[in-house]
């Protein structure tokens, strides 16, 4: 069941962006949608309502881009708890410095590997 609820979930979400970029009178670029869902996740998170999805679909709620907007949200709630207020600024980043540095280090890792394309 675990996995069913991930891809519903997941799923659900992007296709909330593909609306969003296909339907709506103002175009919404990738980029628009990219901003939206995380803030969009940090807001729900900070309300306390993204975690109940995040228990119930796991890795189809945290793997979308409004769980990294949870992330940073419950990143900068105990960064506060621990530093506080200085912990706003960087419990975020605490918080999510490991998938970071992995899409840095696999980008690189990428570039070096493929040859682009001109």
């Amino acid at each position: 069941m675990q996995f069913f609820w991930a891809f519903v979930i997941g799923g659900a979400l992007c296709v909330i962006g593909q609306l969003l970029m296909d339907l709506t009178s103002y175009k919404f670029t990738p980029a628009h949608v990219l901003v939206t869902f995380v803030s969009a996740g940090a807001i729900i998170s900070a309300i306390g309502l993204y975690q109940p999805l995040v228990n119930l679909a796991g890795a189809g709620a945290t793997v979308p881009l409004t769980g990294f907007g949870h992330l940073l949200a419950q990143g900068a709630l105990n960064g506060v708890k621990q530093h506080g207020l200085l912990g706003v600024f960087s419990g975020g980043v605490t918080a999510a410095a490991a998938g970071i540095t992995a899409a840095v280090v696999f980008g690189y890792l990428a570039a070096l590997t493929f040859r682009p394309r001109g």
